[in-house]
């Protein structure tokens, strides 16, 4: 499976304003920016995410996902934070 792939399957699944995902084979690390995480616990962000590659993982086409869900807000400073 492909980044690109992952990266649809969550577009079309979910409302968010930035979508980052990087690797291949089985092993992704996806970074997702949306209002709608504002409020949510770590592990209801990682559900969210999850849930629309739940068929994916079952059929071991994925393996392992590392997932950043974030605000806006958060995404603003994280990337800050970054630069320096």
């Amino acid at each position: 499976m492909e980044a690109s792939e992952v990266k649809a399957i969550l577009e079309a699944a979910l409302s968010v304003d930035e979508l980052h995902v990087k690797g291949d084979g089985s092993h992704f690390e996806v970074i997702a920016v949306a209002e709608m995480f504002d409020g949510m616990s770590r592990v209801k962000k990682q559900q969210t995410i999850y849930a629309p590659l739940m068929a994916h993982i079952a059929r071991n086409d994925i393996h392992a996902v590392s997932i950043k869900a974030m605000t806006p807000a958060e995404w603003a400073r994280d990337k800050k934070l970054m630069q320096l």
